[in-house]
């Protein structure tokens, strides 16, 4: 008999699926503090948890019974997902059960940020009609930029077409022929921001989508827009949005997410007559609560059943033989995947993954789905997981081919993957770039080679990769940049092209350099390229 516990508050209908489940027994005790959790955790195999409950590093490590904690919801920053992985603990969210109430609130948040919807509610309220103040503007013939075109996105666009509206996209991993199909014109991000009446946020929140909307990004705008946000407060500066909204280079703004929440009285944007907000509804209607708790349920119960999960964002091992061979291979997959997606300049058109190992067979499909995850795992709305990673690739238009023992190679457990871009400057290398790692004595995994530059460097923490010309002082003028930024250098690894006299270092560092310490690299005239990216 399995033992579940929800400590945060779920729908009647994932109640009922554990009601109902003759292998289970479970408790409802919602409002548990860390102590407490920690001390009733220990008799249970799975927890269910929503926003309220956080799960530390403690809390799992006192869960000496517990095999998975199921997220209702998409968020998971109230979970430690490392320690879990480190634990053996599955950890599951619901991303898609909240799709549709999602893209519908955005619309909610358009029509009313369109026609005044809460400023004249408000007069109304106070007895005041007042018809000629709340002139409106029309959806039917404006245009529509979406910023992040993954599912919500899609979901938005649709919805907007139906009021006549032009649609288009920014999403640098979306292939024209996946925007086509829901009739949308893939552009630059300027280009979007130039040409759109209307502008509705919908990705994730990554080091390179913070305040993706700024001062400077808004001043790109249409005079006048009207800018929505509805996917993650962060992704936009909130002062920035206040001032175009004061100067009248915004026209409204409507918002369902804060960069803090609650908000306080601090935020500019609360309270102030050209914003429509709402606190954090995006996921709350009767339909998405309800699917939430159904769909958690079903996960956590296939989690400890031993069946299939399409949930999970963490893969933990399971112990056994073939878990030992596999698991090295595929965490250096998902971070030949990150250094692929890091040095991105376009979208991504096909992809070829290889294997050479005496266990090749075995191999292909878990390190294809490897490399997958961390591919996509930066650019998907939701976690992406190695089960949902080949379907969300195969949503996007990616072409996705895989081989075993072809051709030479000078280590014995080698993986490759070559990633055809779709635009970009990489279009000077023949729209590709190949990166290597090999697995030494099936512990130890190295980057072994990135377009030609050969190498064996560690592919863990965080890693700066640098393209410069290949002449004397550059390492001491990097290593003065990032001394005068108190980053130490832990590793520093380089390969060279002798013929175009440039060089490639990965170079591992102890700590996270600052935006400043990275313009200052890239300002140095021999450095062609610098980017940071966390393994």
């Amino acid at each position: 008999m399995f033992r579940i516990l929800v400590s945060d508050k779920l729908g009647a209908d994932g109640l009922d699926l554990l009601e109902h489940a003759p292998d289970v027994d479970f408790d409802v005790r919602t409002g548990l503090s860390e102590d407490e959790l920690i001390e009733a955790i220990g008799e249970y195999d799975g927890l269910i948890i929503r926003s309220g409950t956080t799960v530390t590093e403690s809390v799992l490590a006192a869960g000496e019974r517990l095999k998975v904690v199921g997220r209702a919801g998409v968020g998971i920053d109230n979970v430690d997902v490392r320690a879990a992985t480190k634990l053996g603990v599955v950890v599951l969210n619901t991303p898609s059960a909240n799709t549709i109430a999602t893209a519908e609130h955005t619309m909610a948040l358009l029509l009313a940020s369109a026609r005044n919807v809460a400023l004249s509610h408000t007069a109304m309220a106070d007895g005041r009609w007042e018809r000629a103040d709340y002139v409106g503007t029309e959806l039917h013939g404006k245009t529509l930029g979406v910023l992040g075109f993954g599912r919500v996105g899609r979901m938005v666009s649709e919805r907007a077409h139906a009021f006549g509206m032009h649609i288009v996209a920014y999403d640098p991993f979306v292939p024209e022929s996946v925007a086509r199909e829901t009739g949308a014109e893939l552009l630059e991000l300027d280009d979007v921001l130039a040409t759109s009446d209307f502008v509705t946020l919908h990705m994730t929140l990554t080091n390179e989508t913070q305040h993706l909307i700024n001062k400077s990004s808004l001043a790109k705008m249409k005079p006048g827009a009207i800018l929505v946000n509805a996917a993650r407060g962060g992704l936009v500066d909130e002062a920035a949005v206040a001032e175009a909204l004061d100067a009248n280079q915004l026209r409204a703004f409507g918002t369902d997410v804060y960069s803090s929440e609650p908000p306080d009285s601090s935020n500019p944007l609360v309270g102030h007559a050209a914003v429509t907000h709402t606190p954090h509804l995006g996921a709350s209607t009767e339909e998405a609560q309800r699917d939430v708790a159904v769909q958690v349920a079903e996960q956590v119960l296939a989690a400890l059943r031993g069946d299939p999960i399409s949930g999970s964002v963490n893969v933990a091992k399971s112990g056994g033989d073939e878990s030992d061979l596999v698991a090295p291979f595929v965490e250096l997959a998902e971070k030949i995947g990150r250094l692929q997606m890091a040095m991105a300049t376009g979208s991504i058109a096909s992809i070829e993954v290889e294997v050479q190992s005496s266990s090749a067979d075995e191999l292909i499909r878990p390190v294809a789905a490897g490399i997958l995850k961390g591919l996509l795992d930066s650019v998907v709305a939701g976690r992406v997981n190695y089960v949902n990673a080949p379907v969300l690739a195969e949503e996007r238009g990616i072409k996705i081919s895989r081989s075993v023992g072809v051709g030479e190679s000078d280590y014995q457990n080698m993986l490759s993957c070559r990633v055809r871009w779709a635009s970009g400057d990489v279009a000077e290398a023949n729209e590709e770039r190949v990166v290597s790692g090999a697995v030494f004595g099936h512990t130890q995994a190295r980057i072994v080679q990135i377009s030609g530059y050969a190498f064996e460097a560690d592919p863990n923490g965080f890693v700066l990769l640098m393209l410069n010309n290949d002449i004397p002082g550059v390492i001491g003028e990097v290593g003065t940049v990032l001394g005068r930024h108190h980053v130490n250098i832990a590793e520093w690894r380089l390969g060279r092209d002798e013929d175009r006299h440039e060089a490639l270092s990965f170079i591992n560092l102890d700590s996270e350099p600052d935006p400043a310490a990275l313009e200052e690299l890239r300002s140095l005239p021999a450095v062609t390229k610098a980017i940071l990216v966390e393994l």
